[in-house]
């Protein structure tokens, strides 16, 4: 018999039925499968869509589009039948929109497979990068799968970027052909492949290809200016403590006081702030009704030269203003009184005649 405790309960019957518990709930659904143990089954391979399994096709129409750049019009005018024909065994229908710059694909009643509209997403997608339609296409199949990484952001320094870029291209694009063999996919990068396209042409070999590339903005951002801490002078001793509230307190003695004797001194506080910013704003308010102080005229313009040649000025006007007063004096003197007249003088010398 086992060990029993106080309660006269067996402490073996405990485990059991704990083990029982167990049991009955870990691996609920863990059943057996018929499958797990055959070896002829493969459970990574993805099978092929069957179009038995959607005979309805799609309830709703589902549609993408994308932009293209400029310079891929003409290729993609010239490899839209290829793209279209291809688009249409899945069921997609595709639309190339020159006007817009934009492709357009959406589901029609034909399509069976609801994942080949994300496949057909990431078809225009590809040839809106400059990759090849023959490559683009491929990515309809369902073991095909596609990544687009942007490298532009990755360095903010525009040479060292370049750098970079070639060397992942590397010499004749020796390096990106050791990746693709290495990882057995198609790797693009996607300006150098379409500079390289127009070297091929003879005729575009000495224009000016700005037309063909594309153009990207200049974008000017401001970049936070990191504040550099100054160096202190380093020091064995500790900084000095700062005092705390506690601290304070006991040096002004507050800590001491009662709560009512704290509450009416921050009363009395708050009554000083308060009528200290009620002196304020009455200042304030008769501030507005000071009259401004009137200007002083003042001469500012005129040089000691400009005042000289008026005090000059004024000097030659009282001088003559002297001498026309003694020209009008002469004029008012009487001519007769100092002249004789002629008849007088003949009766003079008459008389002088007749004695």
């Amino acid at each position: 018999m086992g060990n029993s405790d106080e309660n006269g309960f067996n402490s073996d019957e405990a485990e059991e039925a704990q083990l029982k518990t167990t049991k009955k709930h870990k691996g609920k659904h863990d059943k057996p499968k018929p499958w797990d143990d055959d070896p002829n089954i493969d459970h990574w391979k993805i099978d092929k869509f069957d179009p038995s399994w959607n005979e309805s096709g799609m309830l709703e129409v589902s549609s993408f589009s994308t932009l293209f750049p400029q310079y891929r019009e003409k290729y993609l005018q010239e490899a839209w039948p290829i793209v279209k024909s291809a688009l249409k065994e899945y069921g997609i229908s595709g639309e190339l929109n020159l006007v817009e710059g934009s492709m357009t694909v959406s589901t029609t009643r034909k399509t069976r497979d609801p994942y080949i509209i994300v496949k057909a997403r990431d078809l225009i997608k590809l040839l809106s990068r400059s990759v090849p339609a023959p490559q683009a296409i491929k990515i309809l199949n369902d073991e095909m799968q596609c990544d687009i990484i942007k490298i532009g952001n990755l360095v903010r320094n525009k040479e060292r970027f370049v750098k970079r870029r070639q060397h992942l291209v590397g010499p004749n694009s020796s390096t990106l052909k050791a990746l693709e063999i290495l990882t057995g996919c198609y790797i693009l990068v996607q300006i150098l492949m379409l500079k390289k396209e127009l070297a091929k042409d003879p005729a575009l070999a000495d224009e000016n290809w700005d037309r063909f590339l594309p153009k990207f903005k200049k974008k000017n951002v401001k970049q936070k200016k990191v504040k550099s801490k100054e160096k202190k002078p380093y020091t064995p001793f500790p900084p000095p403590q700062q005092p705390s509230k506690i601290d304070e307190q006991l040096e002004s003695g507050e800590y001491f006081l009662s709560d009512q004797k704290k509450s009416a001194k921050k009363w009395q506080e708050k009554q000083e702030k308060q009528t200290e910013k009620t002196a304020e704003n009455k200042r304030k308010r008769e501030a507005a009704f000071v009259p401004p102080k009137e200007p002083i005229r003042q001469d500012i313009g005129t040089s000691n030269a400009e005042k000289n040649d008026v005090a000059a000025m004024a000097m030659s006007l009282k001088k003559k203003a002297k001498e026309f007063g003694k020209q009008k004096s002469m004029e008012n003197i009487d001519a007769e009184k100092y002249i004789a007249s002629g008849d007088q003088r003949s009766k003079k010398k008459s008389r002088h005649y007749e004695e």
